[in-house]
This record gives C-alpha cells, sequence and structure tokens, in this order.
C-alpha cells in the first residue's frame, strides 16, 4: 500500500492539476475568509489610509471583473505555451523527458498562480453590491452598497504577484528547454542520486549472485516504478528466509517474471506481501531509477549524432555528464544493503546490485557506436573515459575503461576513413599512453 501511495505521489508529481487545484481550494477559502472579515466591520483600518481612496462598487466590480476575466485568459495561454514547450522537447529530445517537463516546478506554479487569482477575484465579485442592487439590504435608508476593501485590496495584491509570475514565465519556458540546460538538469539529478544510493567509498567489487530458491512471481504487468524497501524488509525478516531480489526499478514485469527468490518457502502470504511493497506503472520514472537518467543523456546523444540531426556539439555535452556520472560510481562502493543485518550476520533482504561495468555499458556502451561515426564525439568520448580512470584506484575498474575505449577505436575504425580516422587514433593513443602508470 504505501509503494502504490508513493507512486501515486510521484504521479501527482508530475501532473498539471494538483497545484492549480491545491491554489485553487487555497484562494476560494482566502476569499471567504477576506470577505467576511469586510462584514463583520474589523477591516475599518484600511479606511484610515490617506494613501489609499476606498473603493465604490462600480469600480471595484469593474477591477475585479478586469482581473478575473484577464488571468483565466492569461491561464489559457500559459497551457498554451506549456504544452507546446512540452511537445518541442519530448519530440526533439525524446519520449523519456516527458516526465521532467511534467514535474517542472516553475510550469506548475504559474499556471496555479493564474487560476488561484482568478478563483479568488470571481469569488470577491459575488460579494459586491450596488446601491440600488434589490434586495434586504438595498431597501434601508441610506444603504450605499457593499464594497470589501480588504478582499479588494488581496486581490491587486494578487494580481500584481501574477504579473511577476508571468514575467518569470515567460523567461522560464525557453530557459528550461535549451539542451544545454536539460542535460544539466539531468546530470545533476543523477550525480545527485549516485551519491545517494551509494555513499560509501570503494571497498570491494560487486560479486555476481547466483539466483536460486524458490521464485515470487509479479502478479501484474508494468514497469517497477517505486520499491518501498523499508516495508519489505520488515516482510523479509518476519518470513524467517532470505530474499534475494531478482530485478531493479525501472525493470518490465508481467505475471512469468520472477521478482525475487526466497532461500526457504515461507508461507504464502508473505509472496503476495512482497508484490504489494512494489509498485507498478505504465511507463518508467527517474523517482528511484538510476537507468532511467542515464538512458535519458544516452538518448539525447544518441538523437543528435543520427543522420536526420548530426549535431555533435549536443552529444559532447550528453558525454560529459555520462562521463561525470561514470567517475562518480567508479569512486563508490556499488555493494548495497537495505538496513541493518540481524544478530546472526545474516541479511534478510538482498536487492538486486550491478557492477561498475554494467554502468559503463549502459552509458558509454550503448552510445558508442554513434560515438564512433563522429570524429569530435569519439575524441570526446575518450577525454570522458580518461577523465573518469585518473579518479578511479581499483585495477579492475581500470580495466573496464581500457576495454570500453579499445571496442571505441574498433568502431571508429569501422566507421571512419582517411584524416577522420588519424584524429582519433591519434586521441586513442594519447589516451593509452596517459594511462600506462595506473592500475592494471
Amino acid at each position: 500500500m504505501i509503494a502504490r501511495l508513493r507512486k501515486l505521489w510521484s504521479d501527482i508529481n508530475a501532473s498539471y492539476w494538483f497545484f492549480p487545484g491545491l491554489f485553487a481550494f487555497a484562494t476560494l477559502l482566502l476569499a471567504i475568509l477576506t470577505v467576511e472579515l469586510d462584514r463583520r466591520g474589523l477591516t475599518g483600518w484600511i479606511d484610515q489610509l490617506n494613501w489609499l481612496p476606498p473603493a465604490r462598487p462600480e469600480g471595484a466590480s469593474n477591477m475585479l471583473t478586469v482581473i478575473a476575466g484577464s488571468m483565466i485568459g492569461v491561464a489559457s495561454t500559459v497551457f498554451s505555451i506549456t504544452i507546446a514547450a512540452v511537445a518541442y522537447a519530448s519530440g526533439n529530445y525524446g519520449p523519456r523527458l516527458l516526465t521532467n517537463f511534467m514535474e517542472d516546478r516553475g510550469n506548475q506554479l504559474s499556471l496555479a498562480t493564474f487560476i488561484g487569482t482568478f478563483v479568488y477575484a470571481i469569488t470577491v465579485l459575488l460579494s459586491v453590491r450596488m446601491p440600488d442592487e434589490a434586495g434586504m439590504l438595498a431597501a434601508q435608508d441610506g444603504y450605499k452598497g457593499f464594497v470589501p476593501q480588504l478582499s479588494l485590496l488581496v486581490a491587486y495584491l494578487f494580481m500584481a504577484m501574477s504579473v511577476t509570475v508571468l514575467v518569470y514565465f515567460l523567461n522560464h519556458v525557453p530557459s528550461s528547454i535549451r539542451i544545454n540546460a536539460v542535460l544539466e538538469g539531468i546530470g545533476r539529478r543523477l550525480l545527485n542520486a549516485i551519491r545517494d544510493n551509494f555513499d560509501e567509498p570503494m571497498k570491494a567489487r560487486v560479486e555476481g549472485e547466483v539466483r536460486e530458491g524458490t521464485p515470487v512471481f509479479a502478479s501484474r504487468t508494468g514497469y517497477i516504478q517505486v520499491i518501498n524497501w523499508h516495508e519489505l524488509l520488515k516482510v523479509a525478516r518476519k518470513s524467517g528466509s532470505e530474499l534475494q531480489l531478482a530485478v531493479r526499478t525501472g525493470d518490465f514485469c508481467h505475471p512469468s517474471v520472477a521478482i525475487g527468490y526466497w532461500s526457504e518457502k515461507p508461507d504464502d502470504a508473505c509472496d503476495e506481501q512482497v508484490r504489494e511493497c512494489i509498485a507498478l506503472g505504465d511507463a518508467r520514472t527517474p523517482a528511484q531509477d538510476l537507468h532511467f537518467m542515464i538512458d535519458e543523456l544516452v538518448e539525447i546523444g544518441l538523437r543528435a549524432l543520427s543522420p536526420g540531426i548530426n549535431d555533435p556539439f549536443t552529444a559532447i555535452s550528453a558525454l560529459h555528464w555520462i562521463g561525470a556520472a561514470t567517475a562518480e560510481l567508479g569512486k563508490r562502493d556499488l555493494n548495497w544493503s537495505v538496513g541493518e543485518p540481524d544478530e546472526d550476520g545474516r541479511r534478510p533482504l538482498r536487492p538486486m546490485a550491478d557492477d561498475f561495468s554494467h554502468y559503463l555499458g549502459r552509458g558509454f556502451g550503448t552510445i558508442r557506436s554513434a560515438a564512433a561515426t563522429s570524429p569530435p564525439a569519439a575524441t570526446v568520448m575518450f577525454d570522458s573515459l580518461e577523465s573518469a580512470a585518473v579518479t578511479i584506484t581499483d585495477p579492475v575498474r581500470h580495466k573496464n575503461i581500457r576495454d570500453e575505449a579499445d571496442q571505441l577505436m574498433r568502431q571508429a575504425k569501422a566507421s571512419l576513413t582517411g584524416p577522420d580516422l588519424e584524429q582519433v587514433e591519434a586521441r586513442f593513443a594519447l589516451f593509452r599512453k596517459r594511462l600506462e602508470g595506473h592500475p592494471k
């Protein structure tokens, strides 16, 4: 249940309805409160402000009508611009980037501000009464109408804030779809995720484990979006057995896929409890998925190097961030566990771990064939591999990087000829020379 709630929050976080709905409800309550304060005569101090002349019913009505009408028009325009920007970015950079733009707080809060201002203005407008308006109050002698002065002042402040937000939004949208900004956002999020998941320096290499035991099969079909590790650890401890996961966040499951293996078969109820700790969805998300963010960088690089686009400079920026992530992974202990071991040293829950070569292949290995067709991209890939290698002290990981460079050179020989190939060969020779003194 907790995993599904986290998945629900992730979906809400990537929606355009939550903050506008929240702001609309909040401003509705605020409008009711300020109008009630005006009706009770608790805002008389506003009349004492010489620099703020009190508004009359007709002027207040016109002002609130203009604010409400303009705000709903601006909100419609903002929504149209946002959808156009999202469509442009996902079409040019890849559909997997749609989540990043949907989660953009600048777009969500801008739209929410205009919707909230509209709801506030239209609610306050309902309370304005003209002197000749029919009703019990109008029948009283000397009735001059009703103008909620405090509510009107707040509406004016909301309008001023909305103008400021509109200026911010018009600057934010083109800035957010610049390719360098997109790559930086993905890259920094990936680096932060690496540091959060692997917070220890390298101590030992990941050893491949043979998956054996009683399998736990998925009951539904979809991508793993959220794993509730805390609850899963409790289930494993309560079962009296050891649970070794066979999937990671981002993997695709269906009822024929084993999501884990019990060392000893526990009660049948434990299988269902394991399934409840894993939330599935129709798409991958970056919430707990390092591979998703690596794939985003790779996809941008592959698209940029495709013959139809032929933009090596965008690919070079993607390679820089892939190199930064590879260097960060190379320095860290990729063995990770959930919770502390039991008193007897047994770890009831063993997550699926990936070694350094897996991440290296996921990033540089996937983009290698495209980078090999472009001399500038191939040269920068050698630069990125070298920058990652000089920070790593483990000889096996060094060999992984050297092997990746060798494969890039082999691919370049199959793709390039003439001076282009000579340029790449010269950079490869320099790469080999600079790494001669490092661990082997």
